[in-house]
């Protein structure tokens, strides 16, 4: 969907003014998405601490509510998503609370503020929208994105690719990874959780030996693509975006199984603040319409219901990541210790 039919349909529902179902109509079945048009206009002012990310399509969803609902002001502190969950913790421990919501690029910021108790509980019903794997009690995760292996085209097909992330180091594979890059450092997060400090040690001290570095994950793809590496380690929608604009491009997705090597992390959103109105923001940024459009532009996995996935991403079906309680990921200072005992940062 492209940003012009995206905010066109948000512009046509608000002009039509239909008065909207209560919310427990429209959850009423909760294998369907929900449309913005069912939801109940918001009226009020919100204090939105909003995480960088994803080229400005988050702003677009917010823009496209704000003109949905003319009664709604939303103000939004912008900045990186450690920053700001930084700001959340001196905050609170100061006895001040200048934020009502925060939506993070990645669930490891959710967890340090739900670990400080500051979170508000949610609803059932918003709850219940959500795919079963991705229910809390205290915050709502927005859209999904999962750890690849990216390889090139020309050179391999998938079934030649392990399906183990531990057998990358004694592979004959040529491999672009960026350890500095947030992303990885919560799929480090999530191998420290699974195989212990001591394997993950050895395992980055090994592909320290033998991967090529670079600033980015982007960046890994696009060496990929280009032939310089045979593989790379990134999360899923670089090499999708990279495809949509390339469709010839020599990459494609495979995947390890049932281990760090494929976790599925989210961005998420919370509330700090009692009351409707922070939850009812955060009901239309699970609507189909929002979904849809992450799904398509971002190519991000949309987490309700009845939403198509991103072209080019199998059916989550037929991929197997590790059972992960994603708010754990928040234990990022080991991980950046062990990283740097081993020689990687």
């Amino acid at each position: 969907m492209q940003r012009r039919t995206f905010m066109q349909s948000m512009a046509t529902l608000a002009a039509a003014g239909a008065l909207p179902l209560s919310i427990n109509q429209v959850l009423a079945d909760p294998h369907s998405a929900v449309s913005v048009e069912d939801l109940p206009k918001l009226k009020g002012e919100l204090t939105l601490y909003l995480g960088r990310g994803e080229g400005g399509l988050y702003e677009n969803v917010i823009k496209a509510i704000e003109d949905r609902n003319p009664d709604f002001k939303l103000r939004i502190r912008r900045g990186p998503t450690a920053s700001l969950t930084n700001a959340v913790l001196a905050e609170a421990k100061a006895g001040v609370r200048r934020v009502d919501v925060f939506w993070a690029v990645d669930s490891g910021a959710i967890g340090m503020v739900t670990a400080a108790g500051l979170a508000k509980s949610l609803p059932e019903d918003l709850i219940g929208q959500l795919k079963p794997a991705f229910r809390f009690a205290d915050w709502a995760p927005i859209t999904g994105r999962i750890r690849t292996i990216p390889y090139n085209t020309e050179r391999f097909n998938a079934e030649v690719i392990p399906q183990d992330i531990m057998a990358l180091p004694d592979s004959h594979f040529s491999i672009g990874w960026a350890p500095a890059y947030a992303a990885f450092q919560s799929f480090v997060t999530a191998m420290r959780l699974l195989e212990g400090d001591k394997v993950t040690t050895a395992w980055l001290q090994a592909m320290n030996k033998k991967a090529k570095q670079y600033a980015g994950e982007l960046g890994v793809v696009m060496a990929v693509e280009r032939g310089e590496v045979d593989i790379g380690l990134a999360n899923h929608y670089y090499t999708l975006r990279l495809k949509a604009g390339k469709p010839d491009a020599h990459v494609d997705l495979a995947f390890t199984r049932d281990d760090a090597g494929c976790l599925v992390n989210t961005s998420g959103i919370l509330a700090l603040k009692e009351g409707e109105l922070p939850v009812n923001f955060i009901r239309y940024l699970l609507t189909r319409e929002v979904q849809a459009y992450l799904a398509e532009e971002a190519c991000e996995i949309p987490l309700v219901n009845n939403v198509p996935l991103p072209e080019g991403l199998p059916s989550l079906k037929t991929i197997n990541p590790p059972n992960i309680d994603l708010t754990r990921l928040a234990d990022l200072r080991p991980t950046i210790d062990l990283m740097r005992n081993a020689g990687v940062l």
